[in-house]
């Protein structure tokens, strides 16, 4: 079944036996959800679940026509209308479980005890944007935080919690109360596909609220990873053991790493050792890292990968390094050691203050003589450029002696 928008495809029963799609019980002041009938939790959320609209819309028919007999009107109605995506509930009304809970789409919500006090906050997530079917998204609430799955697989719609006050006295430290409102990310990465993540910073948003929320989140083809997990990681130990990849590593260091470019020293604080890789392998390597559930920091530190910013992107053929949270302390920098020589043209780097570098271009070519200067032991031969490209580069003509 679709995601429910219409009331009129709801239905309280009178007993709590499981056989509608609600049931409301007056005696807890709680609002059960059962997976029957026209709710369905089958498929992706966005085609899933209820609108709590439509549920608020539902509750008023309800209270108004009380066709079981409940006595609703000696009970305080329990939702409060802020939005169409924002709701409140109140007078110690609430629905009745998490699984209930992660039923509701396109909304988030307040609940209030009978003294008026808050003791839950929840935000409607939505994803904007293509993730497959199968796709499993999970996301963080806490900087450095352990990632939640999704709860279903493909684009989100589901409710998160972002506050718990259970005794509702505005104070977070007690017990199992949390205050999450100030930290969002959610992250999309499976094998072979580019990967995507969204933050608060990219909604303009720096504290969640009580409402729906729209992130901008998707992925596609990756064309550079031509490898599968097990032709890197051939036991699925989280370790690389095949080559090149079992030699390569990242390391997040604490303190500034010098790196000479065009004879210009440059400060990075994230080295990714190569292994003689070609840039596709490290390339793909660092993929497969990044969604590990495990340590990616090669030295004493610890850092799980799935939850690591992204290090690489590729523009064309070109490899390109990002700037990158390093929990370590020694910048955000990103370098690679070890690479192949003949890539060296194709590589750039974003050094600790955010700008691009690139090695100075290397130019390698075959020349193919006749006998008479082959087979002349003193022959000698120049190389020039034959084109500038600006004002201000030098370029000086090469001379080579013939061997053999």
């Amino acid at each position: 079944m679709p995601k429910i928008t219409d009331p009129d495809l709801l239905n309280d029963g009178p007993t709590d036996n499981g056989t509608t799609e609600v049931f409301i019980d007056t005696a807890t002041r709680r609002i059960k959800l059962n997976v029957f009938g026209n709710l369905s939790s089958s498929g992706v959320q966005n085609d899933n679940g209820v609108n709590l609209k439509a549920l608020y819309s539902f509750l008023k028919e309800e209270w108004r026509n009380d066709p079981h007999a409940k006595n609703f009107a000696g009970f305080d109605f329990p939702m409060t209308p802020i939005t169409d995506e924002a709701f409140e509930f109140v007078s110690g009304w609430d629905i009745e479980s998490d699984a209930a809970r992660y039923l509701i789409r396109d909304a988030g919500w307040t609940v209030k005890n009978l003294a008026g006090g808050t003791t839950q906050m929840w935000a409607g997530i939505i994803g904007l944007g293509f993730i497959e079917s199968n796709d499993q998204l999970y996301f963080q609430q806490v900087t450095g935080g352990a990632a939640a799955n999704v709860q279903l697989t493909g684009q989100i719609n589901q409710a998160v919690q972002i506050l718990r006050d259970d005794d509702g006295d505005g104070i977070f430290a007690e017990g199992s109360d949390f205050d999450r409102r100030g930290y969002f990310k959610i992250f999309a990465r499976e094998q072979g596909q580019l990967y995507g993540a969204a933050q608060l910073a990219d909604i303009g948003v720096t504290t969640l609220a009580a409402q729906a929320y729209r992130f901008p989140l998707s992925t596609g083809a990756d064309l550079k990873i031509t490898h599968t997990d097990v032709q890197i990681d051939a036991n699925s130990d989280n370790t690389a053991d095949v080559a090149p990849y079992a030699g390569m590593s990242i390391t997040y260091h604490a303190t500034p790493q010098v790196r000479s470019i065009g004879g210009t020293n440059r400060n990075f604080g994230i080295i990714i050792n190569g292994n003689n890789g070609t840039a596709e392998q490290i390339y793909e390597f660092v993929q497969w890292s990044l969604r590990r559930a495990t340590d990616i920091d090669a030295d004493a530190d610890s850092l799980i990968g799935k939850t690591a910013d992204e290090l690489l992107r590729f523009v064309g053929d070109t490899l390109k390094t990002r700037s990158a949270s390093n929990p370590s302390g020694g910048g955000s920098g990103v370098f690679i050691d070890n690479y192949q020589t003949v890539d060296i043209n194709r590589l750039t780097f974003v050094d600790n203050t955010g700008a691009e570098r690139k090695r100075p271009f290397v130019a390698a070519l075959t020349i193919n003589f006749g006998d008479n200067l082959r087979l002349d032991a003193a022959a000698k031969f120049w190389v020039y450029f034959s084109t500038l490209p600006g004002a201000g580069n030098d370029f000086r003509g090469g001379r080579g002696n013939h061997r053999g």
